[in-house]
């Protein structure tokens, strides 16, 4: 797990209705916009083994919470290699990691009237068989388990829950492992 680590967030939505003895939404979830929809609930962010894709930090925020903003907790310390998407793009930390010598893999993110150079877009591309593999434990959860719609009301129960579910991935993604050894 000492290789890199690999963050990555998922928006896990909430009951938006008010037909409850409050008549309100839940205070701890928020209302994000991700492309043209929009969505209120939560987010999961994660942080995941390079090699495997076994999680081994999640947190949970409200859905307004930018990816970039606990992407700290999410790193272990002892990383050689950073990966993400573009949201996780900061010249800052780019330069820091740099600084530390530890490879900054997260995605180029084009500026308005200025692209993507070729060069860049094949950076990306390189590094994104890497970063797909964050993606796997939010398979597992949301089509497998269709653990889609949060349980509870309030971030600490289904922040809970979402530990318990994490860890079960991780069981989930190395079954093989464990039942060849068996």
């Amino acid at each position: 797990m000492k290789e890199g680590t690999i963050v990555d967030a998922t928006i896990i939505v909430a009951p938006s209705g008010t037909k409850n003895r409050e008549q309100k939404r839940d205070p701890e979830m928020s209302q994000t916009k991700k492309g043209n929809q929009w969505y209120f609930g939560m987010k999961a962010h994660i942080g995941s083994d390079t090699t495997g894709g076994i999680v081994h930090h999640p947190e949970t925020t409200a859905a307004k919470t930018h990816d970039r903003i606990p992407m700290k907790p999410l790193l272990h310390g002892n990383e050689k290699a950073i990966f993400g998407d573009k949201a996780y793009g900061k010249k800052e930390d780019k330069r820091a990691a740099r600084a530390k010598g530890v490879l900054w893999a997260v995605a180029d993110r084009g500026i308005p009237n200025h692209p993507l150079s070729a060069s860049q877009k094949k950076r990306n591309r390189k590094f994104s068989s890497v970063r797909s593999k964050a993606e796997h434990p939010f398979r597992v959860l949301k089509c497998q388990w269709k653990f889609v719609k949060v349980r509870y009301k309030g971030l600490f129960k289904n922040t809970m829950q979402l530990f318990a579910l994490f860890s079960l991935a991780n069981l989930y993604r190395v079954r093989k492992t464990l039942l060849r050894t068996a």
